[in-house]
């Protein structure tokens, strides 16, 4: 592919910024670079909120709606599949269409789809709009890491993908307190609506801003090679399993349910050929072999997957068994995982603290971490204690755990491969912890409603302690796959 490149040691100017004048053009841009990348994190701000987000108004789903289990699992998951299938076809399109085209183009989806959520008078309608949601997302977000590794160098750059990470940490909290607050306000008697309607004044200014400050795309002497059959497949392989696993408890699993999971693994099986085709073609795949081939790689994916769907899973169910279990308040469900989130970003100070030749310890300690602050919370219930601010602190724990082995995986699994594989590696780490997470709403999350744990009082309770114990078991397997994947062996 050849492309028009921009010199490494320079910062393209964005429209309208000034490179000449008495107060000096560096001063000028480094300005129009503070408020480009203020409205690059104000898109991936609201993207990571409408991923928690939907989880505290799942009981709202089921009482406004008539929605089941299943319909409300699908409203949470349909997003997040969407989001991850089509993430790395988002962040190559950027690259060959313009980066401030797609940027524009997802956000307009995003504000539209989420104007359609709001008025969703049923919960198909509703699972529609929130898979279109995903995609807008699925466009936005890819543009934002772009646009700081083309406009920021050096230490500004560190300092830009610091703010970064706050956005991150911070749209997880806000997701939750927000749409808790806002459910509980009730505002006009709108019930749920409206964390899907303030989405759509925060878009329009978004677009408005996005076109002020950020630069005209490049000219591309190249489209960029889409893997269009791979998205087409990866997507039809999520959807096979994760349905019929949310749907199927509501129905009785009938025999379509079935034969939608057995139908997954020839759908999973054709894919994967079509990658290695693709590659042998000379195309570029949805997922590079040379990413996923490496064992450290693979190892490390799978921990990294299986302790990103325990927390998405623990998002749905923990929203469910206080609010419709425990009979409290959107408001207090939306804070409970305030001290989660909290502990997570802490993790990253903590690493950077542990010396080097300790570090290949973490990730495998973190998902040890992970699984004590799950089994605490289980011996929490057992000893007849159901909530309170015992709970949210033991939470915290999980937090901490979750956060040391996320970081700690993701660094270990950058220091096995070259610079070259970087987007690559990106984009499969990025769509394996979604298409995980919404697997562990699907899975585990179903297993509780199955459980009995949409009823109320010690039913949810009792539904609750075998769905810790799961959840326990694979942050203990995910600790033996990061074991292996530092080993001599795997490496």
């Amino acid at each position: 592919m050849h492309r028009k490149q921009l010199d490494p040691g320079a910062t393209p100017a964005p429209v309208g910024a000034e490179t000449t004048g008495p107060d000096g053009p560096e001063s000028r841009s480094a300005i129009h670079r503070w408020r480009l990348l203020a409205v690059l994190l104000a898109a991936q701000f609201i993207a990571n909120v409408d991923t928690a987000i939907a989880n505290i108004a799942t009981p709202a789903f089921r009482s406004d709606l008539h929605a089941s289990g299943g319909q409300a699992g699908l409203v949470v998951s349909s997003y997040v599949v969407a989001y991850a299938v089509l993430l790395v076809t988002g962040a190559r399109l950027g690259a060959s269409h313009g980066y401030r085209r797609i940027f524009m183009a997802g956000t307009a989806l995003f504000t539209a789809a989420s104007l359609a959520c709001a008025l969703a008078p049923e919960p198909v309608f509703l699972i529609v709009a929130r898979s279109a949601q995903g995609a807008g997302a699925a466009l936005m977000v890819p543009q934002v890491l772009s646009g700081i590794q083309r406009y920021f160098t050096g230490q500004e750059r560190v300092r830009a993908l610091g703010y970064y990470a706050i956005a991150l940490s911070t749209g997880a909290v806000a997701g939750q307190t927000l749409g808790g607050l806002l459910i509980a306000a009730d505002l006009f008697g709108t019930s749920w609506r409206p964390i899907f309607l303030i989405n759509v004044p925060v878009g329009l200014v978004l677009m408005w801003a996005a076109l002020r400050t950020m630069p005209r795309d490049e000219a591309s002497e190249e489209d960029e090679d889409i893997d269009v059959r791979g998205m087409v497949l990866l997507a039809s392989t999520v959807l096979l399993i994760i349905v019929p696993l949310l749907l199927g408890t509501d129905l009785g699993w009938p025999v379509w349910a079935w034969l939608s999971l057995a139908a997954s693994v020839p759908v999973a099986a054709f894919f994967r050929r079509s990658q290695r085709l693709r590659a042998a073609r000379g195309g570029r795949p949805l997922v590079a072999e040379q990413v996923v081939r490496h064992p450290a790689i693979r190892w490390s994916l799978v921990a990294h997957g299986i302790t990103t769907m325990t927390y998405f899973a623990l998002l749905f169910v923990l929203a469910i068994y206080l609010q419709e279990g425990m009979g409290r308040g959107p408001a207090y469900a939306g804070l409970a995982m305030v001290t989660w989130v909290g502990a997570f970003g802490l993790a990253g100070p903590l690493l950077a603290r542990i010396p080097e030749n300790r570090r290949a310890y973490m990730p495998a300690l973190g998902c040890v971490i992970l699984a004590a602050g799950y089994a605490s919370v289980w011996i929490y219930l057992v000893a007849g204690e159901r909530t309170g601010l015992t709970l949210f602190l033991l939470l915290g724990i999980g937090g901490l755990g979750l956060g040391i082995s996320s970081n700690a995986l993701i660094g270990q699994m950058t220091s096995v491969l070259p610079d070259r594989y970087a987007a690559d590696l990106s984009g499969v780490i990025s769509t394996n912890a979604q298409l995980c997470g919404a697997l562990g709403v699907a899975a585990l999350g179903g297993g509780y409603l199955f459980l009995g744990g949409s009823r109320s009082g010690e039913s949810a309770a009792d539904a609750l302690q075998p769905f810790l114990i799961a959840l326990v078991a694979a942050s203990l397997f995910s600790a033996l796959a990061a074991r292996r994947g530092r080993s001599p062996a795997a490496a």
